[in-house]
């Protein structure tokens, strides 16, 4: 990395006069003197130790060094207008940034994020999924949702729902002999050793099959047949409701806890409250409508 860096004013000086091929349009358009640019460009060859242009008179051409740079400098400055724009999400008045697991999102929550929308429309929900557990001190998260959170600093947790694991398939697959359905593996509390581990039944699993580091495609992958899973119970709703999966068995084993991360500066906001209470009652619902005895 460079240890000094040219003035980013003398690159956009540089970019424009670049693409218009003229000192004087680029200081028009940057509403600047054309002596201004001039001595921009000139403080940035300075720099460079080359030329970027051939001057006969008024005119201007791009030197080879010249063509090389103005392609990098229209990207970097092309980036780095997007980037700023970006930041503008973060001003939005009813704003509430909600962190979860991209499995739970697809599985569970943007299912039924239209229920949400419906009783609290003000509140403009900025979804973010991160395979990894966010940093609540050091991100803009009002609120994590997943199931591999801990106790963090400034931060309430509160476990909100025990999961149960089970073993389903596609029902185009119990037409199969057990031996002959492809087992597919989790990583995570979703593997079958822990089901094994927990006093599971033997429903025909194998060592061997497919592998999946994301529930959320290991549950995608069952649900169009590939073979037969353990799944959460939660995230797995949806799919039993479109008849898409169906258990194996009707035991059940401990899965993962799902719980919440509310930042100490979220807790008293309105947006907030309004969906942690959303998310609780929407959680019971399904848990008394879909519980399997275990």
């Amino acid at each position: 990395m460079l240890k000094h860096w040219p003035p980013l004013n003398a690159l956009r000086g540089f970019e424009a006069a670049a693409r218009l091929g003229s000192f004087h349009k680029a200081a028009e358009e940057l509403h600047l003197t054309q002596s201004a640019i001039s001595q921009q460009i000139r403080s940035l060859e300075s720099f460079l130790e080359q030329p970027l242009f051939f001057r006969n008179g008024r005119s201007v051409a791009l030197t080879d060094a010249g063509f090389d740079l103005l392609s990098t400098t229209q990207s970097l400055l092309q980036q780095l207008a997007v980037g700023i724009r970006r930041l503008d999400q973060y001003r939005k008045p009813n704003q509430l940034v909600v962190n979860t697991t991209p499995a739970f999102a697809r599985h569970w929550l943007v299912p039924h994020l239209a229920d949400f929308h419906r009783r609290h429309p003000q509140v403009d929900l900025w979804l973010l999924t991160t395979d990894e557990t966010p940093d609540m001190a050091t991100q803009t998260i009002d609120i994590a949702v997943r199931d591999d959170l801990s106790a963090q600093a400034e931060c309430s947790l509160r476990v909100l729902l025990e999961d149960r694991l089970y073993p389903a398939c596609h029902p185009g697959l119990l037409e199969l002999p057990a031996n002959a359905r492809t087992t597919l593996h989790g990583e995570r509390e979703m593997d079958w050793s822990h089901w094994q581990v927990q006093g599971g039944a033997d429903i025909g699993q194998q060592s061997q099959g497919l592998n999946f580091s994301d529930p959320g495609l290991l549950l995608d992958a069952a649900s169009q047949g590939l073979g037969i899973a353990l799944v959460s119970q939660l995230l797995a709703g949806r799919a039993r409701d479109q008849a898409l999966l169906v258990p194996l068995t009707e035991q059940t084993v401990r899965g993962p806890n799902w719980s919440w991360l509310v930042h100490r500066d979220s807790e008293g906001d309105p947006l907030t409250r309004s969906f942690c209470t959303w998310l609780v009652e929407a959680l019971e619902k399904q848990a008394v409508r879909q519980m399997i005895p275990a």
